[in-house]
This record gives C-alpha cells, structure tokens and sequence, in this order.
C-alpha cells in the first residue's frame, strides 16, 4: 500500500511540474512565437515530456491491481 502510494504521489508531482513549466513557456507566446512554434517547442522539452509519464504513473496505479479497501 506505501509503495502504490508513493509512485501515485511520484507521478503527480511529475504532472504538476510539466503543467507548470508549459504554463510558464506560454510566455513565448507574447515574445512573438505562434502555437505552431510554441507547441514545437515544448515537444522538444524533457521537462515537458515528463507530464506522460506521471500520467502512466498515475493510470497505471489507479487501474492496476486488487481492490485494497475492505470496509
């Protein structure tokens, strides 16, 4: 039960880091980027890419396994 919750945990604050760092990257949209470049861009970027894989991390938890709580 520890280890299920700390690699949700781990792959949460992987989400929460990559959604930052692209909300942070729209600033390139004023610098005169368009979506086309700006998405380019943060394709590129590993910590961008990282949002996948918390969100496997998550799904894989949440899907995965028995059901642990008995009531």
């Amino acid at each position: 039960m520890f280890i299920r919750s700390f690699i949700f945990l781990f792959g949460f604050g992987l989400t929460v880091i990559s959604l930052s760092y692209i909300i942070i990257y729209l600033n390139l949209l004023t610098i005169g980027y368009n979506f086309l470049e700006y998405v380019k861009f943060i394709s590129r970027r590993i910590e961008c890419l990282n949002i996948f894989l918390g969100i496997f991390l998550m799904s894989i938890i949440l899907i995965g396994g028995k059901n642990e709580l008995y009531i």
